[in-house]
């Protein structure tokens, strides 16, 4: 398996990929909005930060979609 190296994000950023996480689970189900679900969520916003995307549009988009059908 190979290793990428982690991008760092400044304090600012990450603020911005919290707010953008938060305001992407209340675009799911209630029903899916567990810990589990979250956590998958910010997983991929992360992901998708990490390897360049920065519209921030984009990026809602692909973390709502990461958690529209919950945690397996």
């Amino acid at each position: 398996m190979s290793q990428i190296p982690p991008q760092k994000f400044d304090a600012d950023y990450v603020a911005h990929l919290r707010e953008l996480l938060d305001i992407a689970v209340e675009h799911i189900g209630p029903e899916h909005r567990t810990p589990a679900t979250k956590a998958k969520m910010a997983e991929a916003l992360v992901r998708n930060a990490a390897d360049g995307v920065t519209d921030a549009h984009h990026l809602m988009n692909m973390t709502v979609r990461a958690g529209e059908n919950g945690a397996p």
